[in-house]
């Protein structure tokens, strides 16, 4: 059986029916969040590669703007940050987001991280080891990003792979105020957890496969990370929620429960697949020790369905 609701695959009519979600982007809300790209920015629907500096560092990301752009509409904006030893390009491969971001209209930035890795807690390499400040270099990737163009910063959301989906957790703990949403995928809350105290309740997707090798659905891979369930527990406890998870979409081996009863509008969803491995659903899986892949769930379409019905209050 497969069960959809709402606008895509998972339009999740919980949140349709929370206070301040699903505007339509012509809103008064929406024009004051214009950024100032809109009245004097350069960009063009293109993929483009851009560096910035950040902390005395070059830092750089990859661009994606969808044909619809006009240069003077806001226009919604993901971020997806690639995994450990990947690239923002190879995570616009891998993800193929850019097809999702044509039809819809966002824009999808695909950061790079220093020596291909992020500052996300338990993992990965020189950006953990040295405690890079990946949290400020993504703050100073919307701030560049609004004055290239002409984005709507309160519908700016962050998703990512594996140690990417990890710091898009952290992203949701420490820079709640310029992330409406998360979507974390094969990934779970990677810092202490006493540590993670944002700024407000925040609407949060985890996708799991249960055979994942690396980020193991029960927990304990990755310096004894915590598992899927436990990492969702901890959003429901802080985002406020009082009820039950219900199913919100169920296809094959995919299952996501959501509970949407939460402060502030948010909700909480963990989408599980049975079988799947460290792969991005609905995509095939490009690393050949992760695991299966699996197409019973379009992550893509999944977590759009969830970020066109929320923007920052």
């Amino acid at each position: 059986m497969k069960t959809c609701y709402g606008m895509g695959i998972l339009g999740f009519a919980l949140l349709m029916l929370s206070p301040g979600c699903g505007s339509d982007g012509t809103s008064e809300a929406a024009k004051t969040s214009a950024s100032l790209g809109c009245s004097d920015g350069t960009l063009d629907p293109s993929s483009t590669h851009i560096d910035l500096e950040h902390d005395g560092v070059s830092r750089s990301y990859e661009l994606y703007v969808p044909p619809a752009y006009d240069g003077s509409t806001p226009v919604p904006v993901v971020l997806n940050f690639h995994g450990f030893t990947s690239s923002g390009l190879a995570q616009q491969e891998n993800a193929s987001m850019d097809e999702t971001a044509a039809r819809e209209g966002f824009i999808v930035v695909y950061p790079n991280g220093l020596d291909n890795s992020w500052n996300a807690g338990v993992c990965c390499g020189r950006s953990a080891d040295t405690n890079v400040d990946d949290v400020g270099f993504a703050r100073a990737l919307i701030e560049d990003l609004g004055e290239r163009g002409c984005i709507d910063t309160a519908r700016v959301y962050a998703t990512g792979m594996s140690n990417g989906g990890f710091l898009s957790h952290r992203l949701a703990c420490e820079a709640a105020d310029v992330i409406a949403a998360a979507a974390p995928v094969a990934a779970v809350l990677g810092i202490d957890e006493t540590a993670c105290n944002p700024a407000r309740p925040i609407p949060i997707m985890q996708f799991n496969g249960t055979a994942d090798p690396l980020v193991r659905y029960d927990g304990g891979g990755l310096e004894d990370s915590l598992s899927a369930q436990e990492s969702i527990d901890g959003w429901i406890a802080r985002d406020g929620c009082t009820g039950e998870p219900e199913v919100s979409y169920q296809n094959g081996a995919a299952t996501c429960e959501t509970v949407g009863d939460c402060e502030g509008g948010a909700s909480v969803t963990l989408c599980s697949i049975e079988g799947a491995g460290h792969c991005w659903p609905g995509q095939p899986c490009r690393l050949g020790f992760a695991g299966e892949p699996t197409f019973d769930i379009d992550a893509n379409e999944a977590m759009w369905g969830l970020f066109s019905t929320v923007k920052l209050p």
